[in-house]
């Protein structure tokens, strides 16, 4: 009843030029009309489009195979291929489940697939469940299989498996090799790896690159850049390894000279070198630079804003100070996603935009967009720096109640500060002792940030207790202490605690106000930013 046909596509004339999901959607209109589900030939074609040639169009390729009333292995493995290296693999473990509940049977392609899915989203219980699949029906010694399943036991199932797969007639095979390289190396086993790659026979491109990115992951870039200045031929993926390697241990400008080097020996870069680079700018602080890599994008995408570029952009430019420039980002899009909503609502939240904040939450949740826990940082800021009491303990409810969220250190930490700032002290300190998480050094210090700016000396002397219980070496919690004694004028109390920071050694460090930087620290924890060098910070 189905035709089991292979994976090696050959398109028509017609199908080559439908390049993207306009052209896609003009011909699947005219495949409608003269009966969906009468063309087989057609459907594949759909399929394999929106699954495989036009980026981005996976979701709609999914909405048209639903319609299907009779799909064949070559379209489930299509549409699980496309699935598989989406945002969202997952789907294509669904698709392989429902493949086997209507008896359709899967081939060699099916399982590389789906294992590629498996891999990805760490499932090494269904891993293990597809690879008895693969023995049952008999595939384990197809070498495309078999190299699937090395690489899947190798990066997160069990690595004597890997290894006795590997063994015997996969060391004749360069993929094998790469794959089980790639495994050691994910897993942070940086010298077998290495050692796995010296021992090989052949070198590929992708085995040269395996090892490059291991390295630039582990931080260890002095290595990554030996292996780069020695593989025979680079490509896109050597360039970005080393790139994102950089900007992985904060040597952003390093990261931007690399893409300098790579656009002068004629390397394109792709979406990957493109979001690292952004990422570059927004830790740098770096404006300029951040919107001449946006003209580089736009020239890139024909003008077209992605969504994962989308969320990047507003990202930079809101860690960059241009909120303005963000919000333009942001009305562009095309698509959005729950990110893209979240980083503005972030953005405007840290730059003192809480009415805007606020009110973007609400456009959110009238599209009904589905908030994160991230969301509700931005939300909780925007209602603590706007003195919205009542409102902020109506979304802290909201996100237990409506969307099962359990709140983090991040959301407890915006309930105090949102109650310290307003004055409510001893209801900051009593929500502090009802938490259902342990609180940090973070929690009691924003706490006692907020006793010295209300003067309260009793509640402040009780959060700096607690707080000198975790950590006794950072000396802005002495010295707020001091400070909250001083503006009541307890001389002796304020002496005290000078004597113990000398008895115990604490400098106090120079720099701008205690307030200020206690602001601007708490703002970097809960928006997860990397301090500025040299800038004051809060321990966790």
């Amino acid at each position: 009843m189905y035709r089991n046909r292979t994976n090696r596509h050959r398109s028509s004339r017609l199908w080559k030029k439908c390049t993207n999901l306009r052209t896609l959607k003009q011909i699947q209109a005219l495949v409608t009309i003269n009966g969906f589900n009468s063309d087989s030939s057609a459907l594949r074609e759909l399929i394999y489009s929106g699954s495989v040639v036009i980026p981005g169009a996976i979701n709609y390729a999914h909405k048209m195979f639903v319609k299907i009333t009779e799909p064949d292995t070559f379209m489930y493995n299509t549409i699980i291929r496309g699935s598989a290296q989406s945002q969202n693999p997952l789907d294509a473990v669904f698709l392989y489940t429902q493949m086997e509940k209507c008896s359709i049977k899967p081939n060699k392609f099916t399982f590389s697939f789906v294992l590629k899915a498996c891999t990805r989203l760490l499932y090494r219980h269904m891993g293990f469940c597809v690879h008895g699949k693969v023995v049952k029906y008999g595939f384990e010694f197809n070498q495309f299989v078999r190299n699937s399943l090395i690489y899947f036991h190798a990066n997160c199932g069990d690595l004597n498996t890997a290894s006795v797969l590997f063994d015997g007639d996969a060391k004749m095979d360069v993929v094998a090799w790469s794959s089980l390289t790639a495994g050691y190396a994910r897993r942070g086993e940086l010298s077998i790896a290495r050692s796995l790659f010296d021992e090989m026979p052949v070198r590929d491109l992708v085995s040269w690159n395996v090892m490059i990115t291991g390295y630039a992951k582990q931080g260890e870039m002095e290595k990554a850049n030996e292996l780069f200045n020695e593989v025979p031929k680079r490509d896109v993926v050597s360039w970005n390894a080393m790139i994102s390697g950089y900007v992985l241990c904060g040597m952003n400008k390093k990261a931007l000279e690399m893409f300098e080097e790579m656009r002068s020996v004629g390397e394109r870069p792709d979406d990957v070198t493109m979001l690292s680079l952004l990422t570059a700018c927004a830790d740098l602080g770096d404006l300029e630079v951040g919107k001449k890599v946006h003209c580089t994008l736009l020239d890139m995408t024909s003008g077209v804003t992605k969504v994962l570029h989308g969320n990047a952009l507003i990202d930079m430019y809101a860690k960059c100070g241009s909120i303005e420039r963000a919000i333009e980002v942001f009305l562009g899009m095309r698509d959005r996603d729950v990110s893209t909503w979240s980083t503005l609502i972030g953005g405007l939240a840290f730059h003192g935009f809480a009415e805007e904040s606020i009110a973007m939450f609400r456009e959110m949740q009238r599209l009904k967009v589905r908030p994160t826990e991230i969301t509700f940082v931005g939300v909780l800021v925007a209602c603590s720096h706007a003195g919205k009491v009542e409102e902020g303990k109506k979304y802290f409810k909201l996100m237990k109640d409506e969307y099962n969220i359990d709140p983090n250190i991040r959301h407890y930490g915006c309930m105090v500060d949102l109650l310290g700032r307003a004055g409510l002290l001893d209801e900051a300190f009593e929500f502090i002792d009802n938490m259902d998480i342990e609180p940090n050094a973070i929690i009691w210090r924003t706490l006692l940030g907020a006793c010295r700016v209300h003067g309260d000396v009793e509640l402040g002397r009780l959060a700096n207790k607690r707080l000198l219980n975790m950590r006794k070496d950072e000396s802005g919690d002495y010295v707020l202490l001091s400070n909250i004694y001083a503006s009541q004028g307890e001389w002796n109390r304020v002496e005290k605690v000078r004597k113990l920071m000398d008895d115990s050694e604490i400098k106090k460090q120079p720099g701008c106000s205690l307030i200020e930087a206690d602001d601007k620290a708490f703002l970097q924890y809960l928006f997860n930013l990397k301090p500025k060098p040299n800038s004051g910070n809060l321990d966790t």
